[in-house]
């Protein structure tokens, strides 16, 4: 694991996606990816979050460059 990634879209509902942004998962936030199981363990703001991967499918990410990865 360890993919670093960008937030570019919350298909969620609006509901949702608000508390998504509460919890750090916004637009344009690099985010890493930690572990893929059961659940999905992100790093988002220096905080590791669990989120299950239902949820996870609502969030449209794109990969980083390796030059944009040091954050």
């Amino acid at each position: 694991m360890g993919s670093a990634c960008r937030i570019k879209q919350l298909s969620a509902s609006p509901e949702m996606a608000r508390r998504l942004r509460e919890m750090g998962f916004c637009e344009e936030q690099r985010i890493k990816l930690l572990s893929q199981q059961t659940n999905l363990i992100c790093l988002v703001c220096n905080v590791r979050l669990g989120i299950s991967a239902e949820l996870a499918e609502s969030i449209w990410v794109e990969p980083l460059r390796a030059e944009e990865e040091v954050a």
